[in-house]
């Protein structure tokens, strides 16, 4: 096992740089947010003592407040969709569109898969620094709370690929101080027929081969027009985002500006620019007069104080503070976890770093590759997973829609935790259905002891039907229920189906 060790001092000044840049992108592109043309924007535009208030920034303090609650053990789609219906205000886009599904019973990431034209947006990529910063040089664990994360709005969209590449590439850079690396490790961790990492290839080619940031940005253009034509639509904002990087040659403003003025999502792109900076160069890399125009403050837009309104960061020196105070228990429990044998390296801090950036980035991608690129390879629309444990079950739906007379089939996947000491299971399985409901399939699942010759997962296919004389509902509530034998605890998978 290999460690990269993090120096605190270095560590912490990253942290709070990475908010300062957000804060200072959000504002200064703010006002362009939407602008389709090709900008020339020069600096603020806004008056200075304050920022402009941004959701990139402050649906991450609600993340914040998932972890510091429930631990980082008790971060996924599920909790966060909880968030989402208890804390963030907007209903604009797929924000919206999640949250009606959520409230119908749609849990993530059906949530955001259905009845959606947004899941190839701009929502969860924007907010990914809270994960990069709570698991810094550990891309893979990074990207994996993204990838939760994005599922609550974007489900198996673009927009959980781009969440993925931004966590990773901005956990990279707590240890790796050259950006291309940062980027190999990012693009390792999405499948190569992502639409985000082939727009992303064309930024960088374009830039090695000497085209101006013009050309690149019109390219990427070009390329997207079937998904939007650019519109707030991920894989060219994340390329425009890159843009910005690779053709501000490390200059902070520079970089700002090139992608502000590409247009589209301009606030988000220069925010993750900013964080993005601050990461790899530290408070360092901030200029003072940019930092100095909007000051400390954060402002917020989208999340409801209420009950919680006291435990949210009102600046960026306190997110920063409570960020680096809960990163360690983030840390050390994925350095517990039962699959770390699975990985190739562990992260400490120290006083002093000790980081090999080739042996280090070596190691990110081969450990993105393994598990975040694997994982979103398999990602399926309609899709629903539950785990109690011990025992991990995946369902994907063929539809989520069904009328009287009409039927779904459902595609089961049983795995086991290697908690269970690789023992062979077998699991009871039987359907709890509402009047009117029949369920054909698979009355339990074998999951043999692994070896060479097996897979430690049982798959079946349920066929799900609804009687023509059945009555009427706007939504349909079955459960599959799984039970071990020889075991005390069962697991029960809830299936919401649209009338």
């Amino acid at each position: 096992m290999k460690h990269i060790i993090l120096g605190k001092k270095t560590y912490e000044d990253k942290v709070k740089a990475c908010w300062i840049g957000k804060n200072i992108g959000g504002t200064m592109g703010a006002p362009f947010e939407g602008k389709r043309e090709i900008l020339d924007v020069k600096g603020y535009t806004t008056a200075p003592g304050t920022p402009l208030p941004n959701d990139d920034l402050d649906l991450q303090l609600a993340w914040l407040h998932c972890l510091e609650m429930r631990g980082p053990a008790g971060i996924n789609a599920k909790t966060l969709g909880e968030v989402w219906l208890n804390i963030i205000v907007p209903h604009w886009n797929e924000y919206g569109i999640c949250k009606a599904n959520m409230q119908r019973g749609l849990v993530p990431p059906l949530a955001g898969d259905y009845n959606t034209t947004w899941s190839h947006s701009n929502g969860a990529w924007i907010r990914t620094e809270v994960w990069a910063c709570t698991a810094p040089a550990l891309p893979e664990v990074a990207a994996k709370y993204a990838i939760e994360d994005a599922k609550v709005d974007h489900g198996c969209g673009e927009g959980t690929h781009a969440a993925a590449f931004v966590a990773a590439l901005q956990s990279a850079a707590f240890a790796l101080d050259n950006l291309y690396d940062c980027i190999d490790v990012a693009m390792a961790a999405i499948p190569e027929t992502s639409r985000v990492g082939q727009s992303v290839k064309i930024v960088v080619d374009a830039y090695r081969s000497g085209k101006s940031w013009v050309e690149a940005r019109n390219a990427v253009l070009e390329a997207n027009k079937d998904i939007g034509d650019g519109w707030f639509e991920a894989p060219s904002n994340v390329a425009y985002t890159v843009l910005g990087l690779v053709y501000g040659e490390g200059d902070f403003k520079k970089s700002m500006l090139t992608a502000i003025n590409c247009g589209d999502d301009t606030d988000c792109t220069a925010a993750t620019v900013g964080a993005t900076l601050g990461i790899l160069g530290g408070t360092a890399a901030i200029p003072a007069d940019w930092q100095e125009y909007i000051g400390d403050e954060i402002i917020t837009i989208s999340i409801n104080r209420g009950s919680v309104g006291r435990t949210f960061p009102k600046t960026c020196t306190e997110l920063s503070n409570r960020i680096i105070d809960i990163a360690p228990s983030v840390v050390q429990l994925h350095r517990s976890y039962a699959h770390w044998d699975t990985w190739l390296y562990r992260v400490n801090f120290a006083d002093e770093a000790d980081i090999d950036p080739n042996d280090a980035k070596e190691q990110m991608i081969e450990g993105v590759g393994r598990v975040i690129r694997s994982h979103l390879e398999t990602l399926k629309p309609f899709t629903i997973e539950e785990n109690n444990g011990h025992l991990y079950v995946t369902l994907s739906l063929s539809s989520v829609d069904i009328k009287k007379g009409g039927e779904i089939t459902v595609d089961a996947t049983v795995k086991v935790s290697k908690l269970c000491d690789n023992a062979p299971f077998t699991f009871n399985a039987r359907w709890l259905l509402p009047e009117g409901f029949t369920a054909k399939g698979p009355n339990s699942f074998f999951v043999p002891n692994p070896s060479r010759h097996t897979k430690v997962i049982a798959t079946g296919t349920y066929t799900v039907k609804l009687d023509e004389n059945a009555k009427c509902a706007p939504t349909y509530r079955l459960v599959l229920e799984l039970t071990g034998v020889g075991r005390h605890t069962a697991l029960y998978v809830p299936v919401v189906l649209v009338g």
